[in-house]
């Protein structure tokens, strides 16, 4: 029983290799050798809960078991992790698509108005990463814009995270560093390893602490909504509630963004699928 239990709390390359190929697959995340500690730790309870001798019977277990066991997994793995431009795909899309397309509108309509929403923000970089995008794609006609973005989670003090719009000069390490330059500032003697957010990227953000499950106080509509992994987190009745009330929150031809490992289910005959992950709903000039 001991060396069952010495076993279980090891994990070899390999195992790590297939884990970190799996979150990849499975959310678009990025795992580097740095996460090996946090790997274990929030996987070793589920191998114990398994009942399992080793991780590399967790991982068998998710190969023959994938749809039944990445839910659980993603969840373990996911809480609170999240990088800039995560998923880099989405924001490819606005720069090449959605922008253009709502600065063409504009010229037609005169509605030089864009609002966004990160309806789960966790620790910032995701709405961040969202600013960022808009200030490369707008460039010098964002000064005549009314641009919003709004940021939500659930947790009190992720959103003070974002809030604060510092971070450890790791968060950054794979952010070009033409965008670095332009959109972060380092600190300095006890502050070096400290990265802040330069305010031209923050004042285009209001974070806010909002339950998905609860009444939501603002009124839209918004042009973009991203609800990226935490869609996972609900059953299947509850996502379709939420797929419905994004739905009404999005203008006429608005996008809803998902994560890499989610999809709309039976909710996907009222959106038009115009990327990876990536739902527009009927109406607008899109149409």
């Amino acid at each position: 029983m001991r060396e069952g239990r010495n076993e279980a709390v090891r994990l070899n390359d390999d195992d790590f290799s297939f884990i970190c190929q799996f979150v990849y697959d499975s959310t678009g995340i990025v795992l580097h050798s740095g996460k090996r500690e946090m790997v274990y730790r929030r996987l070793a309870r589920i191998v114990r809960e398994r009942q399992l001798h080793s991780f590399t019977q967790y991982c068998q277990l998710l190969k023959e078991n994938p749809e039944q066991e990445s839910g659980y997994f993603i969840n373990a793995i996911t809480t609170n992790l999240t990088s800039f431009f995560r998923e880099q795909h989405h924001f490819d899309y606005l720069v090449q698509q959605e922008i253009p397309k709502l600065l063409k509108e504009q010229g037609i309509n005169g509605n030089k108005r864009l609002r966004i929403w990160s309806s789960a923000s966790s620790t910032g970089e995701e709405p961040y990463s969202i600013a960022i995008t808009i200030l490369e794609a707008m460039q010098r006609q964002i000064e005549s814009w009314d641009v919003k973005i709004l940021a939500t989670d659930i947790d009190s003090n992720v959103l003070a995270t974002g809030k604060e719009g510092v971070y450890d000069l790791s968060r950054i390490a794979e952010v070009p560093e033409k965008t670095k330059q332009k959109y972060f500032t380092r600190g300095v003697k006890q502050n070096e390893h400290k990265v802040r957010v330069a305010d031209k990227v923050r004042r285009l953000i209001t974070f806010k602490q909002l339950n998905l499950l609860h009444e939501w106080p603002m009124k839209g509509p918004f042009d973009v909504i991203f609800c990226r992994n935490v869609i996972i987190y609900f059953d299947k009745e509850t996502q379709q509630d939420l797929f419905a009330r994004y739905y009404e929150m999005l203008k006429p031809g608005g996008l809803l963004i998902l994560g890499h490992s989610e999809n709309l289910g039976q909710f996907s005959k009222y959106f038009t699928n115009v990327g990876r992950t990536i739902f527009r709903k009927p109406g607008g000039f899109s149409s």
